[in-house]
């Protein structure tokens, strides 16, 4: 099971699928050495070991704690350590201080999370369960949580072993890691607009914050059909992008300035040559590939520099709506996005690089929070923050969909976020 590789059976019950992502997690963890498990570079990542353990907490709060009798924690203080951002169960430990937790050790946490696997075992086993329907309904959702730190742990884990001057690997290069190929000529997809409708259609999971489905008119518009590439994105920083303050939002010039940003997160220079650092290390830019790890103050930018701008999340999930959902993800040993393929629809929607939109992450008409700890999953984070669409290549399998809404901070540059364009008519 190295890097992560695990089989999937085509359809999984709730417990293969409780087991198979638990297993995925931990398998996740192989190719690092014991000293990689506390790294926590900036306040803004947490440690492997932390993604590992909070992961085991949120079954233990929400599931054993309430459902299952005679439930003894393995350790109290655990219910603080790794309680992530839930207020309504307890205190938690400060997040910027997560690395300094050498304690639990790694085969602590380790055993912590079998204590945890076999009491879920135990609690899911229970058919006749009085609560049966809420806790199945937990435990999807403590499936999509524990897959939502499954990306964090590598995008954090990239951030912080890129501080070193090594720039160590996570794992080595293998038959998976996209070539160096041909960058395919952009093209457009015109729609019509209207009135249409977005948000979760009831088909399978969603999270709250995908709901309920409503109606929203979209103007004429196009839709680029691949990412923008490197080598589209240098054009943009060989003709003064990062210098032109008039191609950037007041906000970004100003974190711009503050951060000193000259070119996407993971980008330097080898004797004139543009590398970027991977998570199979440095190597020299591919200029097929997508560009990534950049804020959404650049992606605007770049798209005011283009003549086009970027699409609102209506726009985006209107013109994905329909498209096969193909993000094979780090679990099938894609550790980076890929160059855009020869397709007839829209491409690379999923699996390569979440994209940043237009749209403010607010709640949809009718939104409602749930009630109790439990409702602070999504709903407290609607404010100040932007929606990004797709999915990226360290994306678990299975887990994203058309209407899927993530968010982040227009200035965030450590998630594998890219650039798609769009167009008004």
């Amino acid at each position: 099971m190295l890097g992560g590789k695990l089989e999937r059976p085509a359809t999984m019950s709730l417990n293969q699928r409780y087991r198979c992502t638990r297993q995925q997690s931990v398998a996740a963890c192989e190719p690092l050495a014991n000293e990689d498990f506390g790294l926590q570079a900036e306040a803004f990542t947490s440690p492997p070991k932390w993604h590992i353990a909070h992961t085991s907490w949120f079954f233990e709060t929400f599931l054993l704690e309430p459902y299952l009798a005679h439930y003894r924690p393995l350790e109290k203080v655990y219910a603080v350590l790794f309680n992530s951002y839930y207020n309504g169960v307890g205190e938690q430990f400060p997040r910027p201080r997560r690395g300094l937790l050498s304690r639990p050790t790694v085969a602590e946490v380790m055993a912590y999370r079998q204590h945890v696997d076999q009491h879920m075992e135990a609690l899911l086993a229970q058919e006749q369960h009085p609560q049966r329907r809420e806790i199945e309904q937990r435990c999807r959702l403590g499936i999509e949580h524990e897959q939502q730190h499954q990306e964090l742990f590598y995008t954090d884990l990239k951030y912080s072993l890129f501080c070193n001057p090594l720039l160590p690997a996570y794992m080595a290069a293998s038959a998976q890691t996209p070539a160096v190929g041909p960058i395919r000529r952009p093209a457009w997809h015109s729609f019509a607009g209207g009135l249409v409708e977005i948000g979760d259609d009831g088909a399978g999971f969603a999270f709250d914050n995908e709901a309920p489905r409503h109606r929203v008119y979209l103007a004429p518009f196009e839709f680029g059909d691949r990412l923008v590439s490197n080598a589209e994105y240098q054009q943009f920083i060989d003709d003064g992008g990062y210098r032109r303050a008039e191609l950037w939002l007041a906000d970004g010039w100003t974190a711009l300035q503050a951060s000193n940003w000259r070119c996407p997160h993971y980008w330097f220079q080898r004797q004139g040559r543009w590398h970027e650092y991977t998570l199979h290390g440095p190597r020299e830019l591919d200029p097929a590939q997508p560009v990534c790890h950049i804020s959404a103050y650049e992606a605007d930018a770049y798209a005011r520099w283009a003549g086009c701008r970027l699409p609102t999340e209506a726009e985006w999930e209107h013109a994905a709506a329909g498209q096969r959902v193909n993000s094979p993800g780090a679990a099938e040993g894609y550790y980076h996005p890929r160059a855009a393929a020869k397709g007839s629809g829209p491409g690379q929607l999923y699996g390569e690089c979440w994209q940043w939109t237009s749209s403010a992450y607010a709640p949809y008409p009718g939104f409602t929070a749930a009630a109790g700890a439990i409702g602070e999953y999504n709903g407290k984070f609607m404010c100040n923050q932007l929606v990004l669409r797709g999915g990226s290549c360290v994306t678990a399998r299975g887990h994203v969909r058309a209407s899927y809404r993530n968010f982040f901070y227009p200035g965030d540059r450590w998630q594998f976020s890219g650039i798609r364009l769009a167009r008004s008519l």
